[in-house]
């Protein structure tokens, strides 16, 4: 092939046989952060969770991206993607990150997310160039201590504005905390005094705990946390799909629904002495977009089963909206095996919304909607 003509190329699905090249391309790109062999056995062996495609150039591996496809939201993160230096400057890599694009929308995502080394110009000047927009700068997030932002596309409709949120996260300490940890997000949100320590998210959760749950410690009840938001300074509406005792149908051993039907009318009593408003209906798109449009925060009760596949209910924090999503802050990373940014402002299609915010063969359904 004389100089001048163009080099042969492809993008295509990553191979077993990859493995070797992978991890030399690897080794010689990163001195830190680097993809182990065994992560890439992993990913390569992948499956509905992932994106990886690899550019072969004149018949040898010169690059890779690897996107993961978070289950339960549209979603995509931009793991990883390299490039041999011998391809710098020749415009593999937005090749490259626009066939990756393509793919994570066409596996169902309307938005590509990724972290970029914040003194990395060359790469922040590829993504600003693709649509590409900076929402956060994450102190220290490499091994070498580096900083990193944070940046975000939508690749279903591309060059529409991203959607900032002021909701603060907060990662619960406890498996049974999500409530809490929630509620404190959604108080942090409205007034900037809230301070987000494991100290207030045990309080709240010794006031608003079910006591029991089908195993192990209970959760918290949608009025027991209101009664907390309450008690701390906030105005608190509920809505319920139902008044009867919550989270009960899991529920085998009958002293244990006996202190949950206790539980669950004094909470009742207290809200009637305390005058908090409960609305008895199932939630909505249409109520939680009024809730966000007069400026409240808002929790929603979801199943963590279209989250991370276990059946449980689960407190979210919605952190926004746009024409297409609901954002949520998820303050678990138990089921998160990457990192904690994945669990923050994650969007879900509205049309997904009625399937995830409803829990248990009742479909009890039950949100806070919070205001100062």
């Amino acid at each position: 092939m004389s100089a001048s003509a163009e080099p042969e190329f492809q993008i295509r699905d990553v191979q077993k046989d990859d493995l070797s090249a992978l991890i030399e391309l690897e080794d010689k790109s990163f001195t830190s952060d680097r993809l182990s062999k065994r992560s890439f056995q992993r990913w390569i062996k992948g499956g509905a969770g992932r994106v990886f495609r690899v550019l072969i150039l004149n018949g040898e591996l010169k690059g890779y991206g690897l996107v993961m496809l978070h289950q339960g939201t549209h979603l995509a993160r931009l793991y990883s993607i390299v490039l041999h230096d011998t391809t710098r400057g020749k415009g593999f890599g937005k090749a490259l990150l626009s066939d990756l694009e393509a793919h994570a929308e066409a596996s169902g995502r309307f938005y590509m997310r990724l972290e970029v080394a914040k003194n990395n110009v060359v790469a922040i000047r590829l993504y600003e160039g693709m649509g590409y927009r900076i929402f956060a700068e994450i102190p220290q997030y490499y091994e070498d201590l580096g900083d990193a932002l944070r940046m975000q596309k939508r690749i279903r409709h591309p060059g529409e504005d991203y959607i900032e949120t002021r909701v603060p996260w907060y990662h619960q300490t406890t498996p049974f905390t999500c409530g809490p940890a929630s509620l404190m997000m959604a108080m942090s949100a409205l007034k900037k005094g809230v301070k987000l320590t494991q100290f207030l998210e045990l309080d709240i959760w010794r006031e608003a705990t079910t006591i029991y749950m089908t195993s192990g410690h209970g959760g918290c009840h949608p009025l027991g946390l209101a009664l907390a938001a309450q008690r701390r300074g906030f105005k608190v509406q509920v809505v319920m799909s139902s008044l009867n005792t919550p989270f009960i149908e899991g529920v085998r051993v009958e002293h244990k629904k006996k202190i949950m039907e206790s539980v669950h009318a004094h909470f009742l009593a207290q809200c009637e002495t305390e005058k908090i408003r409960i609305h008895s209906h199932s939630i909505s798109v249409e109520l939680i977009e009024n809730w966000l449009d007069q400026g409240c925060s808002v929790l929603v009760l979801i199943s963590s089963y279209r989250m991370n596949g276990d059946k449980a209910p689960h407190w979210v924090v919605v952190t926004g909206a746009d024409d297409l999503c609901f954002y949520v802050h998820d303050p678990d990373t138990d089921k998160i095996t990457e990192n904690e940014v994945d669990c923050q402002h994650i969007p879900v299609a509205k049309e997904d919304f009625s399937k995830m915010a409803s829990y248990g063969s009742t479909r009890f359904s039950t949100a806070l909607c919070l205001s100062i």
